[in-house]
């Protein structure tokens, strides 16, 4: 079986976001919502959660399953999308409409993944 290009591209986004993840840590965990405890390990599960699910992406086996789990993981970190959005002080100089925006292209990057399962 052939994997198309845009599966390859997604493992990448994914793989390179995962370890931006431990590059960049205070980034992060800056805008995980204040009612989350332990930003430090829910930024560490995250960023392992995105390159353990790249990989599966390639992996035919795992494919399948690595989707749903894209499609889970975009879910759990939409309150960080919002959090952006509700917190002039986690905005990282980003706009307002830049960050209305990121919200409707996470079910874009659903719909994306769901290709996949």
């Amino acid at each position: 079986m052939t994997f198309p290009w845009h599966l390859y591209l997604m493992a990448f986004i994914y793989f390179v976001a995962g370890l931006n993840h431990f590059r960049s840590p205070r980034m992060y965990q800056k805008i995980i919502p204040d009612y989350f405890s332990n930003p430090k390990l829910l930024n560490v599960i995250s960023g392992i959660a995105e390159i353990v699910l790249a990989i599966g992406l390639v992996i035919p086996i795992l494919s399948v399953y690595a989707a749903w789990g894209i499609i889970g993981l975009l879910i759990a970190v939409f309150p960080t999308h919002i959090y952006m959005y509700s917190n002039p002080k986690v905005r990282m100089g980003l706009p307002k409409w830049v960050l209305l925006l990121r919200m409707p292209l996470q079910l874009v990057l659903i719909y994306w993944a769901y290709q996949y399962t």
